[in-house]
């Protein structure tokens, strides 16, 4: 069996590969490694997939297997049940979310006490622990057996939480929002509003079957067309799960994670609160952010791509700013994952303590053209013994010299290689992106 945690905990096709069976076996890892004591409590939020009540129901019923109790969160963004286990002097987390991937899919990712994803060898530990075979005798009973409540006030919570993460309001300023049909439908339109901004919000609903379906942070056509519909300041779009936000100006132009911590780390190193001067990125990240930021006497740390790693090196280093391209930030301060609320007050707090349109804002940083192809593949495990695949990276490598670089990588959640190139020139970038991608699909597909 192949590595069950992927960069961003368990994913698969909803009781197909992801089944309750597995869901409880995880919900019961968590009592036991979470609540190593065979009490406590664990919090539990979903997002809105037709899957999430049924997965929902193993989880907490694994958990109470376990020992501990579950604290029912209720649909609820994933940045909210990081907050609210530590907020809730709970034991760990548990959030039901396949985060932008189609509805079919579903995952259960794992926090710990303090709002922290699990490092690699607490996940290697789950792991040996659900392929072996349950122990049933030493399983409690009785009254040692944990039970369920429903936290009523979850996402209340988690929206005040938010709102004080900026000082001021948000008066005068007018905010298009598409929810992605997801987990942000209440609490960022909610939260808005109590700042007095005035919202403008689609796909606030959900049927189990539309979330991220053309819309939301993975169809950015959506909000850019919903801007130019109305007169606002600017647009957000949030993924499933919400734990990522993607931006457009006010005429509709995108303005990806690379640009939201470029406009962040310089007001924020401005204001005296960017430690260190640095900010922590992926290596998916442009190349323009690290020109922009050295333009400003900021250091950008590059991690492997995954918001967990971003955050392990922010830990390790102090930094209070750190994210990726596809709009996972984290404000350190703040929050202990990517937050798309969080990201999106900070963001329209800057617009508004500026007076600066966020299309002014965003030339902070200048992106280099940038191709990414997700290249469908029968194994992605072969990427790192093919020789044919090494061989069109390094000939790429040699044609855009230093004027350009190239990333090619297996996806961790999905059966994907993804080729990135960027290069000064968009027709270089697309030809050799192109090229790269076809050797890829006949050696891998």
């Amino acid at each position: 069996m192949g590595r069950l945690f992927g960069t961003d905990g368990v994913r698969g096709i909803a009781n197909g590969d992801l089944t309750p069976e597995l869901a409880f076996r995880i919900g019961e890892a968590a009592s036991r490694f979470l609540a190593k004591k065979g009490s406590g409590s664990i919090v539990v939020g979903t997002d809105t997939r037709r899957s999430a009540d049924m997965l929902e129901a193993a989880v907490v019923a694994g958990i109470c297997a376990g020992g501990a109790d579950a604290l029912r969160l209720g649909v609820i963004p994933t940045p909210a049940v990081a907050y609210l286990a530590k907020n809730l002097e709970a034991d760990g987390g548990v959030v039901i979310s396949a985060s932008h991937n189609p509805a079919e899919y579903n995952g259960i990712k794992l926090f710990d006490r303090d709002g922290f994803k699990l490092p690699d060898e607490i996940e290697d530990e789950i792991e040996e622990f659900l392929v072996a075979e349950p122990a049933l005798s030493a399983r409690p009973t009785g009254a040692r057996v944990g039970r369920a409540y429903v936290v009523p006030d979850a996402a209340e919570r988690y929206v005040s939480h938010a709102i004080d993460t900026i000082e001021g309001d948000l008066v005068g300023l007018t905010i298009a929002v598409d929810c992605g049909h997801g987990a942000a439908s209440f609490t960022t339109v909610k939260a808005l509003r109590d700042l007095g901004a005035t919202v403008h919000a689609v796909n606030c609903d959900s049927n189990g079957l539309d979330i991220n379906d053309g819309c939301g942070s993975t169809h950015l056509e959506v909000i850019s067309e919903l801007v130019r519909a109305h007169e606002v300041d600017f647009g957000i779009a949030h993924d499933g799960d919400a734990d990522r936000v993607l931006a457009v100006d006010e005429s509709g132009a995108v303005v990806d994670g690379d640009q939201i911590m470029a406009i962040a780390a310089v007001h924020m190193k401005r204001q005296g609160r960017l430690h260190g001067d640095m900010l922590v990125a992926t290596v998916m990240s442009n190349l323009g952010l690290e020109v922009a930021m050295r333009e400003h006497g900021i250091t950008v740390l590059k991690t492997k791509v995954g918001d967990r790693y971003v955050i392990d090196q922010m830990r390790a280093t102090g930094a209070t700013l750190g994210g990726e391209q596809s709009g996972h930030i984290i404000f350190m301060e703040h929050a202990t994952t990517g937050d798309g609320l969080v990201t999106a007050l900070q963001l329209a707090s800057i617009v508004r303590s500026t007076d600066t349109p966020l299309s002014e804002l965003r030339t902070v940083m200048r992106r280099y053209p940038q191709v990414l192809l997700n290249v469908p593949v029968e194994d992605k495990a072969l990427l790192s013994s093919s020789a044919k695949v090494h061989d069109a990276i390094a000939e790429a490598e040699r044609r855009l010299g230093e004027h350009g670089r190239v990333l090619v990588r297996a996806s961790g959640t999905e059966p994907l290689v993804r080729v990135m190139v960027e290069a000064a020139e968009e027709q270089a970038a697309n030809e050799i992106a192109a090229a790269i991608a076809a050797v890829v699909r006949a050696e891998l597909g």
